[in-house]
């Protein structure tokens, strides 16, 4: 399986490629699509949605595995992440492609074992899950390596997905 891992922005939107095949997975590609400052946010949100469509069609990804978003402080910078986000999640559906979300505890959890893991332990163990030699940079394309692990990991997992829970009353 092709796993998309998406670190949502709007300034820079982070993407890594893993494959996971029978419990093992490798690092095809990662990086990051960026946009110029200065450029009004529409703009900027159009180059997103093409930069996004040429990334899929490119990698032909089996899935899209994509942060939910968290707001801080500054909800700002949170709306136009919101903005950024709903466009990467238009691409994925214009292009045919499952996405799966997660939250940030859900990927440290994946990832390190812990919910509540500092950044740098997840950049460490994505590195080391990986097998590779430096943490990637920029830092969003190794949180888009982290949330393709985590889909990796997820959906392996023997415990019962939500959708699979059936509700009692």
């Amino acid at each position: 399986m092709r796993i998309l891992g998406i670190d949502p922005g709007f300034a820079t939107i982070g993407f890594g490629l893993i494959t996971a095949e029978r419990g093992r997975v490798h690092m095809v590609t990662y990086g990051a699509i960026t946009t110029p400052a200065g450029l009004p946010l529409s703009r900027r949100l159009y180059q997103i949605s093409c930069d996004m469509e040429e990334l899929i069609g490119k990698l032909k990804p089996d899935v899209i595995s994509i942060e939910e978003l968290f707001f801080n402080t500054n909800i700002t910078t949170g709306i136009a992440v919101a903005h950024g986000r709903g466009v990467i999640l238009c691409a994925s559906e214009k292009c045919g492609v499952p996405l799966y979300e997660y939250t940030p505890s859900q990927v440290k959890l994946a990832v390190v074992g812990y919910g509540k893991a500092e950044k740098r332990q997840v950049m460490d163990m994505t590195r080391r899950l990986l097998g590779l030699a430096s943490v990637p940079r920029p830092d969003d394309a190794a949180d888009a390596l982290a949330l393709a692990l985590c889909h990796a990991r997820s959906r392996t997992s023997r415990l019962p997905q939500t959708s699979d829970v059936k509700e009692t009353v």
